[in-house]
């Protein structure tokens, strides 16, 4: 058997070190350590995310796993945000307006002129040209009054005057403290004798200084036509207490111009109380032609009193002897603080300033007209005092 010879080894020994060399290579590259940082710069301390030669040995990196799970849930979606266009239109709104009617009603009873007070909102029903409405509200006032003395002080008979203070008088007396009044007296011309005040004293004061009148003349429509302009400057309710025989005899404004503002000016009630009961009741029927002629102008003139006052919801009174003043005023006085208010948005929403006829009726429970008895069973007749219409908005163009 032939065995190697030893110098055969010896002459690869240098090529079996050389190929040790170049499989050490790579392990040595992946250890070698990393250059020192240059002067004035601080090293590198931060944490890897993932694997790498700061963190894991090896020649492969490993990602980390995080510590904790992220459970904060996805942010809401955000609402996408709407912009006006540009131009004159830019801002843009819508605005409707309902329109809303407030009617003040008065129920007293025919015989007493008691006002009733036990009323609820089903018992009225409200129609406007005949279609009816729904109440949307209701409540009862007590309010004080404010209210303008209108009193005819002309030169023609004494027994007008003589009635007309008393009148005034009267109401005057029935006033409360709370309560604002003005007094105007007319002839040819109209003169503010008392602006308002809540002093009755210089109220009283005032009636007093009326003594002697000056014209003849009693121009009528244009001293009512004046005391609805200045109460139409005043805001809430307002009271015309109008004296006067109800005759005109020289006056600028006609009926059917005074009927239109009476019915336009909102928010005033007229109360009128025709004075000469007396000096008619003697002398009415009596004498010609001229006399027939005088009655028939009186006449005329109770029914121009009478319109003023049911067309605004008021009261018109015809008294014959002075003792019936105090009773009347009563009456007036417990008309205009007790009242019920109702207000209704129309069906006919049409803002074309037309005036349309009110209607005002008391019902039952079951809906028949509303029947009033007193302890002894015996029926009790009631007016029911109220605006006959109201004018409607009109619609700026």
């Amino acid at each position: 058997m032939v065995r190697p010879s030893l110098s055969i080894f010896r002459g690869l020994w240098p090529l079996v070190l050389i190929l040790a060399a170049a499989a050490s290579l790579p392990v040595a590259r992946a250890q070698t350590p990393a250059a020192p940082p240059a002067a004035g710069q601080q090293p590198d301390q931060t944490t890897p995310d993932s694997g790498g030669p700061n963190a894991d040995s090896g020649a492969i990196a490993l990602p980390k796993k995080k510590e904790k799970p992220d459970d904060t849930p996805p942010p809401a979606p955000i609402a996408p945000k709407i912009k006006n266009p540009e131009g004159p239109a830019s801002n843009f709104s819508l605005r409707i307006d309902v329109p809303e009617v407030t009617v003040d009603v008065g129920v007293v009873l025919e015989k007493t002129g008691q006002f009733v007070g036990s009323l609820k909102p089903g018992n009225f029903r409200i129609y406007e040209n005949g279609v009816e409405q729904k109440v949307a509200g209701f409540k009862r006032t007590e309010a004080p009054v404010t209210a303008l003395m209108l009193c005819e002080f002309a030169a023609t008979n004494y027994s007008f005057v003589y009635d007309m203070r008393n009148a005034a008088y009267s109401f005057a007396q029935q006033l409360r403290p709370t309560d604002y009044v003005a007094l105007m007296t007319f002839d040819m011309r109209t003169q503010i004798v008392t602006d308002f005040t809540q002093d009755k004293r210089q109220l009283l004061q005032a009636i007093n200084s009326m003594t002697v009148p000056s014209f003849n003349e009693r121009n009528l429509f244009d001293a009512l036509y004046e005391a609805e302009d200045r109460l139409s400057r005043i805001e809430g309710r307002k009271y015309i207490i109008l004296i006067a025989s109800g005759r005109d005899t020289f006056s600028k404004i006609t009926l059917d111009k005074i009927m239109q503002k009476v019915k336009n000016t909102p928010d005033v009630t007229i109360f009128a109380v025709s004075t000469g009961g007396a000096m008619r009741a003697i002398t009415e029927g009596r004498g010609g032609m001229g006399a027939a002629m005088r009655d028939m102008d009186y006449y005329q003139a109770d029914n121009e009193m009478k319109t003023f006052a049911s067309s605004t919801g008021g009261i018109w009174y015809s008294p014959r002897f002075e003792a019936e003043m105090p009773e009347i005023f009563e009456q007036i006085n417990q008309t205009i603080r007790s009242k019920y208010q109702l207000v209704y948005h129309p069906l006919n929403t049409k803002q074309d300033g037309t005036y349309r006829k009110l209607r005002i009726e008391l019902v039952d429970d079951e809906g028949h007209p509303l029947r009033m008895q007193d302890e002894k069973h015996k029926q009790l007749k009631y007016d029911i005092i109220a605006r006959d219409g109201s004018r409607a908005k009109q619609e700026v163009e």
